[in-house]
């Protein structure tokens, strides 16, 4: 799998969170108190670009009646019909046994690591059929 610098790490403030494209796909990168997430920008429940919803706490029930905020700012919001996923993990609250949105491997690096390589060209290979050019990716 190849990997891709998306920001310097004072781009993403703790609680932020930065959207890139990298191979066409939109994703989230969030910072969670040091800790970087990545989701992919599309709900999993109908596709709605899930990471530019809220960012909330995680609310806690233990008994009827009684409600706590915990893990603060720890769930992302979807825009369109308020299901939670833990940014942590991509794991819905809603229908935490079948929904998930894609996460994605995040790692910090010293820019004195990454400026040695090694680095290795992106190569599409391109064809003529007939009429018509094809890029395969």
């Amino acid at each position: 799998m190849a990997r891709h610098v998306v920001a310097a790490v004072g781009e993403i403030p703790p609680g932020g969170r930065k959207l890139v494209t990298i191979r066409g796909r939109e994703i989230g990168v969030f910072n969670l108190d040091g800790a970087y997430y990545a989701l992919i920008n599309r709900c999993p429940h109908q596709g709605a670009a899930l990471c530019t919803g809220a960012i909330v706490s995680r609310l806690e029930a233990p008994m009827p009646g009684e409600y706590r905020l915990a893990q603060p700012g720890s769930m992302l919001r979807c825009p369109w019909h308020c299901w939670e996923f833990d940014i942590r993990t991509g794991q819905s609250w809603c229908e935490p046994e079948d929904v998930k949105a894609r996460s994605y491997a995040v790692t910090v690096e010293p820019g004195e690591r990454l400026a040695r390589g090694p680095f290795v060209a992106e190569t599409v290979s391109v064809a003529v059929e007939e009429d018509y050019v094809v890029v395969t990716l």
